[in-house]
């Protein structure tokens, strides 16, 4: 891989903004348009352009396959999680209601929960895909 200094330099810049406007996205979704589906889209767009510009093999050192696989299994469990939380307070399944003592709280907390769960599977699914792809090494069939 050529060493393109400001490629390697606009990326390593580029990346936490990426990473902070994903964050953005999904804690201001329930504002205005965005959610844990964009935000975890967006995530792992930031990883994708790491592994554009350093290489695979590099970025996968430090955001492993096996930690985004996790992250793919831990987003339904926390989504599942909110739902289950809600039942055992004695209310329907994502009743949000009952996460709070005001029921527009318990809606706040209970929405941004679900969209946590969906941002972490969003994100562990797209960077799972983009691995494989990125993974197969110029194989033809």
């Amino acid at each position: 891989m050529r060493e393109e200094v400001i490629v390697r330099v606009g990326a390593k810049v580029l990346a936490p903004f990426i990473i902070t406007f994903g964050l953005y996205v999904h804690f201001h979704g329930d504002y205005s348009p965005g959610g844990g589906f964009q935000a975890g889209v967006i995530l792992a767009a930031a990883i994708a352009l790491l592994a554009l510009v350093y290489g695979l093999d590099a970025v996968q050192k430090v955001v492993t396959p096996r930690f985004v696989r996790a992250c793919a299994a831990l987003g339904v469990i926390i989504f599942a999680g909110v739902g289950v939380v809600t039942m055992v307070l004695g209310h329907n399944y994502l009743g949000y209601n009952a996460l709070a003592h005001d029921p527009r709280h318990g809606q706040h907390y209970g929405i941004l929960g679900v969209e946590l769960g969906v941002l972490v599977t969003v994100f562990g699914v797209m960077v799972t895909v983009f691995y494989l792809f990125a993974g197969r090494r110029g194989r033809t069939q």
